[in-house]
């Protein structure tokens, strides 16, 4: 995958965006067939797919990671998902694997809960919500993960409140929380 830099501002925040290549989608996520740059479909306010996943540990304690400062996107923010851009030819599924094993070192099978039109953050696309336990502890890429811990939900509410979360993360996880009590 080719990829090139650039820097773009959202409101207050500058971020430096790395080109990687995305499928166009359309409203009802379905595959366009067209293939783009992910800052272009960023600039364009084009829809396209990100996988997350929200991992658990074995006592059910959710990993939160803050995002390492030479990211592309939202350097220095806390996340409440792994995840990134679903590659063109990828399912949800296969991207959320790929990113889990990337940012932590982890080779589990995350499980997809709900997809949902995300329109937070530097644009709108479609979200794929997954979710997994994580057995045992994690290794983090230090060039992905600055810092990471395991908070109850309760923690995890009041960080919610009080630390930088990507806009993701903020509407991710209140529709994880939705959805497991649905």
């Amino acid at each position: 995958m080719s990829r090139r830099e650039a820097t773009l501002s959202v409101g207050s925040v500058r971020v430096c965006d790395v080109d990687e290549l995305v499928e166009r989608v359309d409203d009802q996520d379905r595959v366009l067939g067209v293939v783009v740059s992910r800052r272009q479909a960023i600039q364009e306010g084009w829809l396209h797919r990100v996988a997350v996943t929200v991992c658990r540990d074995e006592r059910g304690r959710i990993l939160v990671h803050r995002r390492a400062e030479r990211l592309s996107r939202f350097p220095g923010f806390y996340e409440v998902g792994v995840g990134g851009a679903v590659d063109v030819g990828e399912s949800y599924e296969q991207a959320a694997a790929r990113e889990l094993a990337e940012e932590l070192g982890t080779r589990v099978l995350p499980r997809l809960l709900f997809t949902f039109l995300n329109r937070s953050g530097l644009s709108p696309h479609w979200l794929g919500v997954h979710e997994t336990v994580v057995p045992g502890a994690v290794v983090p890429d230090p060039d992905e993960v600055a810092w990471h811990d395991w908070l109850t939900e309760p923690e995890l509410r009041s960080a919610l409140g009080e630390w930088r979360f990507t806009p993701d993360s903020h509407e991710a996880f209140s529709r994880y929380l939705a959805f497991r009590t649905a």
